[in-house]
């Protein structure tokens, strides 16, 4: 049994459950019910979730009534220390919307902190977001389900881009260089039926696939 830390909020595990089902040796442990022991954890997957809190950010906010109003910090707090963590142990890190941005936060980069054209109610779970990747990126998609309204601005270190969304260059797929398994997306993987790759992929890294 191999196991997995996320912090999840409980509108999203219903998205994730058929997912995980694929999966019978992996146990998730999620770190927004109960305490997660870290060195325990074979793999970090970042979820989707409200803005990082200001305090966290690498950049100044002129205006904060551009920050949603639910932001916690206490799991943003959580989440950068395991991002480091994980780094320092070369685990795998599989970092979704909100989770890319954080991943981002924790490396040194920057957000823009209010786009436009990226949270219309289609985009949640249709793929209709056209897609363009570096012919070097293992996982390629046409189009995507990319719904949020912030994204990366400065790459943190370390950080390279896979795939932009076609219409603005809004990226939307990144990795770390040089490291085992570490991929972001600025789409939702897990409110797709194209993306089962994308799961293989991290849950392979750590050791569990079926």
């Amino acid at each position: 049994m191999r196991n997995l830390a996320t912090w999840m909020r409980r509108s999203d595990e219903k998205y994730f459950e058929p997912f995980f089902t694929n999966y019978p040796g992996l146990k998730v442990c999620n770190a927004a019910k109960r305490k997660v022991l870290f060195e325990q954890m074979d793999g970090l997957l970042l979820t989707g979730g409200p803005d990082v809190t200001p305090e966290f950010l690498n950049q100044p906010v002129p205006d904060l009534s551009i920050i949603e109003k639910d932001v916690n910090p206490d799991r943003d707090r959580w989440e950068l220390d395991v991002i480091k963590k994980a780094i320092e142990r070369g685990l795998p890190i599989f970092a979704i919307c909100k989770g890319l941005q954080t991943l981002n936060v924790a490396l040194g980069g920057t957000l823009h902190l209010d786009i436009s054209g990226h949270n219309l109610p289609d985009q949640k779970t249709h793929d209709v977001q056209p897609l363009r990747s570096d012919r070097k990126t293992r996982h390629r998609f046409e189009k995507m389900n990319s719904s949020h309204h912030q994204a990366i601005d400065r790459l943190g270190e370390g950080l390279e881009v896979e795939s932009w969304c076609a219409t603005d260059d809004i990226i939307e797929q990144v990795r770390l260089r040089d490291y085992p398994f570490a991929l972001g997306v600025q789409y939702h993987p897990e409110r797709g039926k194209i993306y089962d790759e994308l799961f293989d992929d991290f849950v392979a890294q750590a050791g569990a696939l079926k």
